[in-house]
């Protein structure tokens, strides 16, 4: 069964969460709240999140301050950021939020449909990482050996293995490309594309390590160049 991703929103104002958790409800998702900067770096030590929906406007650490931080650690620094603001300062402070972190943008009130689509995609693109790290970790046990077959539960014949790990690749790199054509169809932000491209290659480079294990195929192959 596949875990629910979690979205983090923070905004010092309660009626300004639960706004969020009635349009975002719809996803079917895990919906955390955080009513400041603080409360909200201390969700990000424990947890892992799909996208953050960051209120700007707050109380002692605003948004752009609690970006900063957020993009400094290791651990959750590539995670999407989505500013909310209620006050349109122009052209600069859109720019500040970008410099900040943002992969987007979006001034109260806002469409719900828009910002709900926006959230989704991050997630289907968080989603499908999770299930790359996956077929990675299944890869790397067959590659170093022995210890791979016990640590999957069953002792199965390299070729066997090696289906079961190319048919199951095989369904993400399906799920990639779909997810991509719909990012086309509908003008996706540039953030989005990007972070989809981006999965598109760690697919690609699975697949040749995957190919590079089939028989046959390492006896007349070299170590690639690059790194």
């Amino acid at each position: 069964m596949v875990q629910k991703a979690k979205i983090l929103l923070v905004d010092d104002r309660p009626e300004n969460l639960l706004a969020l958790e009635a349009i975002l409800s719809a996803l079917d998702q895990t919906l955390v709240r955080a009513s400041s900067g603080e409360e909200a770096l201390k969700a990000l030590l424990t947890d892992d999140f799909a996208v953050i929906l960051l209120d700007v406007q707050m109380p002692g650490m605003d948004g752009f301050e609690t970006a900063a931080h957020i993009k400094r650690r290791e651990r959750t620094r590539d995670i999407p950021i989505i500013f909310l603001t209620a006050i349109n300062h122009g052209p600069h402070h859109t720019f500040r939020g970008y410099a900040a972190g943002a992969v987007d943008y979006i001034s109260k009130p806002f469409d719900p449909w828009v910002l709900r689509a926006k959230v989704s995609v991050f997630v289907e693109l968080y989603m499908k990482n999770c299930q790359l790290r996956e077929q990675a970790a299944l890869l790397r046990l067959q590659l170093e050996g022995g210890g791979g077959k016990a640590a999957i539960g069953e002792a199965k014949e390299p070729a066997s293995l090696l289906a079961e790990l190319s048919a199951r690749l095989a369904a993400v790199e399906e799920q990639a490309e779909a997810l991509s054509k719909q990012l086309d169809d509908e003008s996706a932000d540039a953030a989005a594309v990007a972070t989809a491209a981006h999965l598109e290659r760690k697919l690609t480079g699975l697949r040749r390590a995957l190919d590079a294990l089939e028989p046959g195929a390492g006896n007349t192959s070299t170590v690639p160049s690059q790194n």
